[in-house]
């Protein structure tokens, strides 16, 4: 596997992540917890969104 597929995957797998948290957030927790669940979801998308804009530089 060379670096781009490796990022590739990273970033597909906190996207996954991303929804999770998010969905957890929303439906699980009711009170401020799912606040923070949510935000660390958000989170893991700015990440992602990094990891996918240093495919093909690094």
């Amino acid at each position: 596997m060379n670096k781009n597929k490796v990022l590739a995957w990273a970033t597909f797998l906190m996207i996954i992540m991303g929804f999770i948290l998010i969905a957890l957030g929303a439906f699980r927790y009711d009170e401020i917890a799912g606040w923070g669940f949510a935000t660390v979801g958000v989170g893991f998308f700015a990440i992602a969104w990094v990891f996918n804009a240093l495919k093909g530089r690094v």
